[in-house]
């Protein structure tokens, strides 16, 4: 038995989804244990394309039960959508395979109110949020302000705290320039989200112990990436939850004993979307060319991603910080048309050498990086379905790429189809 952590190991986007998706036929359930639909999982099945926010990726197999844990917040509406896409679409017939911790946070109007209003009067200094409310929704949890799912469906407590939240969050509104949000209109949506939601609450964190004691196998999927994580990431440019590894625990209520492998997920070069540093990014007509050929546009936003060369200073550190026991390698394919191809082994600072990635915001956006050039492949790749058939330079790329990780490249991605992908080593030691 083997109980997998899937995270990803650069600034997110780096094709989670479709690696979930894959090791999920190996498991018996997904859990989802942090962020909320500030993210998107793109999945392509067939000729069809898929795209999650909040469902774990494992949903489109029959039979798995795919859970939503305590460290997600949750967009009602946008659940609800989902599930509906999915019944229409032939890819839920059983909505009792999926469950909502009773503990998750709900995102509400002014949450999502108040973080585009401070967005947009934030000029240079903004983060990039989605405008999604999940930084707000994740404030009131910590301040102990939050309503919870188990709120929601009691009709009392969900009044008495909306009420309570609607006089310091109007007044939050009107000083920002806002009208206020009326109790009645959100009370009713509210209450009516409700009344669905409830058939899916279960306290999950009793469940997932339950199977883990029967011997199943878990799958726990995260959102955004290592450099997003609230403390461990390129703070203050970062999401507002836990992204790394431990978040797996901590969102669900599974023990940390409990988790055998943590697979990170790495692009063969890098992207980010929304501000912060990015030691590698290009730019010019390179840039230009990784975004185009590659399809980085948000699947959430359509945000265009900065695109940058192969970061090894960050993989090793996803590495430290998540203690990876396996990398998958997305995109590889994407490179196949450059004559040579930059790889960051290292950063400098003022002239010196740098050990890790410096916590200090200047410090990391003045990094210069240290490049070392590798030949290029100019071979379509996406037909290749064995790491042998790859050409010889697109495999000496891999393995300098697997050395400077420290680490074990467990699969190699040379399409987004499920077909299109190379497991080297399955996690889950089938």
């Amino acid at each position: 038995m083997a109980n997998v952590v899937v995270v990803g190991a650069q600034w997110g986007d780096e094709g989670k989804g479709k690696v979930v998706d894959i090791y999920t036929e190996y498991a018996d359930e997904i859990v989802r244990y942090q962020g909320g639909n500030n993210a998107g999982h793109t999945l392509v099945v067939g000729d069809e394309k898929v795209v999650l926010h909040l469902i774990p990726s494992g949903v489109l197999h029959a039979g798995k039960r795919c859970v939503i844990g305590n460290g997600v917040v949750l967009d009602p509406e946008v659940f609800i959508m989902e599930v509906n896409r999915l019944k229409a679409a032939g890819r839920l017939e059983d909505d009792s395979t999926l469950l909502l911790s009773e503990s998750l946070h709900i995102i509400m109007p002014y949450h999502k109110a108040i973080d585009i209003a401070r967005e947009a009067k934030s000029g240079d200094k903004k983060i990039g949020t989605t405008g999604r409310g999940i930084g707000p929704c994740y404030e009131d949890k910590i301040g102990r302000r939050g309503v919870r799912l188990m709120d929601l469906i009691d009709p009392v407590a969900f009044s008495r705290k909306l009420r309570e939240n609607l006089e310091e969050k109007n007044a939050i509104l009107e000083r920002l320039g806002e009208e206020p949000l009326n109790y009645n209109e959100i009370y009713r949506t509210y209450q009516d989200f409700a009344e669905i939601l409830k058939k899916y609450m279960a306290d999950t964190s009793l469940v997932l112990s339950k199977s883990v004691a029967a011997g199943k196998k878990l799958l726990f999927e995260g959102a955004q990436g290592t450099l997003l994580d609230v403390d461990h990431g390129t703070y203050p440019f970062v999401t507002s939850s836990s992204t790394c590894a431990g978040g797996a625990a901590t969102g669900t209520g599974v023990s940390p004993r409990e988790i055998h492998e943590v697979v990170g997920i790495s692009k063969a070069y890098v992207t980010r979307v929304g501000s912060g540093p990015f030691p590698t990014e290009l730019l010019e007509e390179t840039g230009e060319k990784l975004r185009q050929v590659g399809g980085e546009f948000g699947a959430t936003t359509g945000r265009p991603r900065r695109c940058g060369w192969f970061d090894a200073m960050v993989i090793r550190y996803a590495v430290r910080i998540n203690g990876l026991t396996g990398i998958a390698l997305t995109k590889l394919d994407v490179l196949s048309d450059f004559e040579t191809i930059k790889v960051c082994t290292g950063y400098t600072f003022e002239g010196q050498a740098l050990e890790t990635l410096p916590a200090k915001l200047e410090t990391f956006e003045n990094c210069v990086p240290v490049y070392e050039e590798l030949p290029g492949w100019n071979t379509d790749i996406t037909g290749v379905r064995s790491f042998d058939q790859l050409p010889e330079n697109a495999k000496k790329y891999v393995k300098r790429l697997e050395e400077l990780a420290g680490c074990s490249i467990v699969m190699v991605s040379v399409g987004p189809r499920r077909d299109q992908t190379m497991m080297l080593k399955n996690p889950f030691g089938e």
